[in-house]
């Protein structure tokens, strides 16, 4: 069974740094582009940030320059790397597995960025 486990939401000030991390127990991980989503109260689930079976990444306008996205093959592992939190960056982030037809969805972690 498949799944993806993220961590290291909390809370923290603006202008701090969060890195979340999502392990996914899927069996050839390394084909899969792997996101970051997220989803603020009353708003639509976004794209954050991919990165491919090829290490290409892409971001959204609003977190480029302030995210980094990276993964450890040898430990099914996706990072976000989050600085400069803004308050709007407040939402659920998830993890997703994409390849083909399969997709994935964690359960969500919440960062909240507030004083």
């Amino acid at each position: 069974q498949v799944q993806l486990v993220e961590s290291g939401g909390g809370l923290v000030q603006p202008g701090g740094s969060l890195r979340l991390s999502c392990v996914a127990s899927i069996s050839s991980f390394s084909v899969y582009t792997m996101g970051w989503y997220r989803q603020a109260p009353t708003k639509e689930r976004e794209l954050v940030a991919t990165i491919t079976s090829g290490r290409i990444t892409d971001y959204a306008d609003s977190v480029k320059g302030r995210f980094t996205i990276s993964r450890d093959n040898a430990k099914n592992t996706v990072y976000l790397q989050m600085n400069s939190l803004k308050p709007e960056d407040t939402a659920v982030y998830y993890c997703n597995a994409n390849w083909v037809w399969r997709a994935y969805w964690g359960q969500g972690t919440q960062v909240t960025v507030s004083s």
